[in-house]
């Protein structure tokens, strides 16, 4: 390792490992493991292992996680930008593993920037129910949003909070709750070496009263039976053990779900074997520590239930996962008929690089039943369906929500739900993210193209393409003409617009290949 570690550091672990302190040692001078996690939400373990161009070796705590050989590059093939699978660190894989998410849960990320274990909990929810993504950073949020994007995630909504902030809007909301916490990051030392330039001896305490409040507001959003896993990638016992020992002193409703000293998991230290560890002299990854913690107390107040109600927050509606191409929701007629094409509705900012949109300050725009005709339109034409969802309109811009739009009144919304598109001209204009979470047989018109082609990466590279109209496949009584899904390999990566043989590229700027 070029940065030498800290001599404070150092000591302090081998007072904690004993023995086992020079195999933690020299495992600083190996190489650090890489992995990905195939996405599930688009391809299944088993088309990844067919398709991958890698050599990949299961990861033994993630079903969908593999470690990928020294010097594979996976971002820069065309199934990265397809959103087929994330790149991710071995040992970050496991938290979601333990949170036990079921499809319809009710679940927050509450420290979920860039995205990756929101990634995996929507794989784990296949669209039903709901999951709310969180970062108090707003810089963060955007890699956080478009990662959701990329992967196709339906049921999201990203917020921009405090964790108290969020435990006031859903008391005893969640079925599910991770904190992968802020934390001094000794246990990523040998991955990044930033974190050790960053460090000092007492940057633990700094970070372990953070940890402390950010787990208390947790607390107060979970539901009875519900679980939370608290997580960190440090070693420091003050932000480990000791947050939880703390905790569940003065909680006595949440007791410690063991899970230390099974499989590749360490028990935790300091009398708490019922957590767990990742030692990076132990398993093929980084260090990790992780907590699960089960509410058994009673029911929120008759007064934190009515908050709920009165403000939507106590329906949850799952977005269809798999719609295979039925009749729309609604009468797209009846829709148009009511437009009045008149101006109101809440603006919205423009469209970012990510391909969509960010609730922000108000602009004027078409009524929002001339807006929502016009969506009723593209789906009848270019879907031949409806997704199921709350419609919420910021401006011109349309997302399909999990929540009904009161649910977030108040709150720092980046992404109230699944970004369709925006209005122009009294037009509907798909978004990106509509695209990257579709199925080819939820589009009329769809386009695969091979992965190890040429025609995959000048795609992504934003060019035009010429295909004839016998490559396209098109429902039966459509036109050719139109938007087309366009696949590669046979997952969705984005929009083109066919005419006369040539394909117009939708690819957003902010996206495309370099």
């Amino acid at each position: 390792m070029a940065v030498e570690l800290p001599g404070t550091f150092m000591q302090r672990m081998e007072d904690m490992l004993g023995s086992d302190y020079e195999q933690f040692a020299e495992s600083y001078q190996e190489t650090p493991y890489g992995g990905i996690r195939a996405n599930t939400l688009k391809i299944s373990v088993e088309e990844l292992l067919a398709l991958s161009p890698f050599t990949l070796a299961p990861i033994p705590w993630c079903p969908s996680g593999f470690y990928t050989e020294a010097g594979a590059r996976p971002g820069k093939h065309p199934y990265y930008h397809a959103g087929m699978y994330y790149i991710q660190e071995p040992s970050a894989m496991a938290p979601v593993e333990l949170l036990g998410v079921q499809p319809g849960d009710r679940v927050l990320d509450l420290c979920a920037a860039p995205g990756g274990k929101s990634t995996q909990i929507a794989a784990k929810l296949q669209g039903e129910g709901l999951l709310v993504s969180n970062d108090l950073h707003p810089d963060r949020t955007k890699a956080l949003a478009k990662n959701l994007e990329l992967y196709g995630v339906r049921n999201g909504i990203v917020l921009n909070e405090s964790p108290g902030r969020i435990a006031a809007a859903f008391p005893g909301f969640f079925d599910r709750i991770l904190i992968d916490a802020p934390c001094s990051g000794e246990g990523m030392f040998r991955k990044d070496e930033d974190m050790v330039k960053q460090w000092e001896p007492d940057t633990p305490l700094k970070y372990a009263a953070m940890q402390r409040e950010i787990l208390a507001s947790a607390a107060a959003a979970l539901k009875p039976g519900g679980a939370l896993v608290y997580s960190t990638c440090t070693f420091a016992m003050e932000e480990n053990e000791g947050i939880i020992g703390e905790f569940l002193a003065s909680h006595p409703e949440f007791s410690l779900i063991p899970v230390g000293g099974t499989g590749s998991f360490a028990p935790g230290l300091g009398g708490l074997p019922g957590a767990a560890r990742l030692w990076p002299h132990k398993v093929k990854g980084e260090g990790h520590f992780m907590a699960v913690l089960r509410h058994d107390g009673s029911s929120a107040s008759p007064e934190e239930a009515a908050v709920l109600k009165l403000n939507g927050r106590d329906k949850a509606l799952p977005v269809s996962p798999r719609n295979k191409g039925g009749k729309a929701q609604s009468s797209t007629k009846a829709a148009a008929a009511r437009a009045d094409g008149g101006r109101g509705g809440k603006g919205g900012r423009a469209a970012n690089k990510s391909g969509g949109a960010a609730p922000g300050r108000q602009s004027q725009g078409m009524g929002e039943e001339a807006a929502l005709a016009a969506y009723s339109v593209f789906a009848e034409e270019q879907l031949g369906w409806q997704p199921t969802g709350y419609p919420v309109l910021f401006g011109d811009h349309l997302y399909i929500s999990p929540l009904p739009k009161a649910a977030l009144d108040g709150l720092k919304t980046i992404r109230p739900g699944w970004y369709a598109g925006h209005i122009r001209s009294g037009r509907f204009i798909p978004g990106h993210p509509l695209a990257t979470a579709l199925h080819p047989a939820e589009s009329i018109r769809s386009l695969s193209l091979p992965g190890n082609s040429g025609e995959a990466v000048s795609y992504l590279k934003g060019e035009t393409l010429s295909i004839p109209a016998e490559r396209l496949s098109v429902r039966s009584g459509s036109s050719p003409k139109g938007y087309v899904l366009v696949c590669i390999d046979g997952y969705s990566a984005g929009w083109g617009k066919w005419q006369d043989g040539m394909l117009k590229n939708e690819y957003p700027a902010g996206w495309r290949w370099t």
